[in-house]
Order: structure tokens, then C-alpha cells, then sequence
């Protein structure tokens, strides 16, 4: 009874997906990292953020069939980070934690270390129809203000164009809590913090070229859905640069040290191994503005 219960709640979950493509809207913001502005007026926000991430961390997550692209010891991962007003299932927040960048002749394609939705029915999507290493998460956000002329350190390629100098006048700092819910308890994975957005007040309205571009990613090698797949999300918007954002986690010091891992279980070690992702150092953000997201369905490899 139970089982057939399960089966009854799977096939109603699924359902809202309908056929593909699955089309992702966002009312506000897109980007490589986001603004205060997608927070005002209970505005959607997406974000996309580069960093450069330890090999050898990218590939606790990769199949040994797939080549990671790196140089020097690094590949290019980072993290996506979404809330979106009009999807499939609905009105939910997102943050992919993207391990690296794979080889796939003649591209490339990203890979998602984990997937933390606050929605049951877009977390069951993930894992059984895209094969995602999805999990339910809560998300919290926070806004407080900061004092005039307080200074703080950016990193990443927006201090070659002077975007990420220091702020003279009162701005309000964003916080986004991020932590993993398993039934009753709950683990925290990162808070991710970024000043209003100083580009309006630089850059007035210029909203950046509008582009399409295509992300191609593999997904699968899972518990739900072993096999290897490849999928692509198809992007219209306008894009622009903007200051990357500061993540942190309570134990920062302990998620670098991958030797302390050993004993873990595979679950909490991949989670550990997520948030180094996270922690890693940004290298650009751009912001995504007037975006809708298609994604394919995808295909066996």
C-alpha cells in the first residue's frame, strides 16, 4: 500500500512538467551574479557565478569516463543561482553547484556537484527525468543595512574595468542562507552576501547587450538515474558585468581540507566537497536581465 501510495504521489509530481522543452522565466534578474534590485517589489532573481575550482575536488564528482578540462591544477566551475516566478512547478528557489567543466568534443560541457530546490515536486523532476543530484533545501534571504563609507575587498575581473571599488555612500547588503533539509534536520551549505546594485548608480540604465546563447551539461550517474545524460538550457536576455558575490560558511576552514573527508559518508562528503565548490574564488560575474530559460529534454549518451 505504501508503494502504490509512492507511485500516486510520484506520477502527480511529475505531471506539472508536462512534455518538453520545460521554459524557466524570471521577471527581473538573471545573471552571473545578482542585485538588490531583484529583491525590490518581490522581484524574481537567477545568478550564474565563475570560479575557479581545485581539480582535484571537480573530479570526486565526475565519471571517470568524462575528461575534465583544466589547466594548472583548475577548472572553471561556480554556482547558479535562481529563483524563479514562472515554471513548471511553479514559483521556487534554485542553487546549482556547478563542480567543473568537462570536455565534449567539439565543446564543453558543465557539471552540476548538486542541485538544492525548495520544492518537492521541482527536486523529484531533477532526479528522475533530468537526473540531477538534486535535495530540498530552504533558502532565507535578509536585508540589512551597511554604513556609509565602509570599505570591502572584490575580487575578479570587474576591478580591471573599476566596478568593484569601494562604496562611499549607504547601500544595503543582501543575504541569501542556502541549507539542505533531510526530513526533520538540516544542514547549512552557504550564505551568500552582495551589496545593492552600485551598477544602476554607474552604468544608469543600460541593461547590456541582448544575446541567446545555448549551456550545454551532462547530468546522471546517480542513485535515481545511473545512466549518463546530456541536456541544454537555451538563454534570451540582456547581460552585463557586475561585482561578484562574498560566500562563506560556518566552517570554511574544515570544508578546504578534503583529507578530513576519508571517514564521511558519501553523502555528507559530497556535501562537504559542494560547499569548497562554493567557497572557491570568483573570477567574473555578469548579470542576466529579461531571461527566459528552455530546457531540452535530455537525451541518453
Amino acid at each position: 500500500i505504501a508503494s502504490l501510495s509512492m507511485d500516486v504521489v510520484e506520477r502527480r509530481i511529475s505531471s506539472c512538467y508536462a512534455k518538453p522543452p520545460w521554459i524557466f522565466k524570471g521577471r527581473q534578474e538573471f545573471f552571473f551574479l545578482f542585485s538588490f534590485v531583484a529583491f525590490q517589489e518581490r522581484l524574481k532573481l537567477a545568478l550564474y557565478q565563475i570560479h575557479l575550482v581545485k581539480a582535484a575536488t571537480a573530479r570526486a564528482f565526475i565519471p571517470k569516463e568524462l575528461r575534465l578540462v583544466e589547466a594548472f591544477g583548475y577548472t572553471l566551475g561556480g554556482f547558479f543561482l535562481a529563483s524563479y516566478d514562472d515554471s513548471p512547478a511553479g514559483v521556487f528557489d534554485e542553487l546549482v553547484v556547478i563542480a567543473g567543466t568537462v570536455w565534449n568534443p567539439p565543446t564543453s560541457c558543465a557539471w552540476a556537484a548538486r542541485v538544492l530546490v525548495n520544492s518537492d515536486e521541482a527536486c523529484h523532476h531533477g532526479r528522475k527525468e533530468v537526473g540531477l543530484p538534486s535535495q530540498v533545501a530552504r533558502f532565507s534571504k535578509k536585508i540589512t543595512a551597511v554604513p556609509k563609507g565602509k570599505r570591502e575587498r572584490t575580487f575578479g575581473i570587474l576591478d580591471t574595468f573599476r566596478l568593484g571599488t569601494s562604496l562611499s555612500h549607504p547601500e544595503d547588503m543582501v543575504e541569501v542562507k542556502v541549507s539542505e533539509v533531510d526530513g526533520a534536520a538540516s544542514a547549512d551549505i552557504c550564505s551568500i552576501k552582495f551589496r545593492s546594485d552600485e551598477m544602476e548608480k554607474k552604468l544608469g540604465n543600460w541593461m547590456g547587450p541582448a544575446i541567446k546563447m545555448s549551456l550545454p551539461s551532462f547530468s546522471g550517474n546517480t542513485k535515481y538515474f545511473p545512466n549518463l545524460l546530456k541536456y541544454s538550457c537555451h538563454l534570451q536576455c540582456r547581460v552585463r558585468p557586475v561585482r561578484p558575490a562574498v560566500v562563506s560558511h560556518p566552517l570554511d576552514n574544515e570544508t578546504d581540507s578534503e583529507e578530513n573527508h576519508t571517514s564521511q559518508e558519501l553523502h555528507e562528503n559530497e556535501r562537504r566537497l559542494s560547499v569548497a565548490v562554493m567557497l572557491s574564488k570568483p573570477i567574473i560575474a555578469l548579470e542576466f536581465k529579461d531571461l527566459t530559460m528552455q530546457v531540452e529534454a535530455p537525451v541518453v549518451v
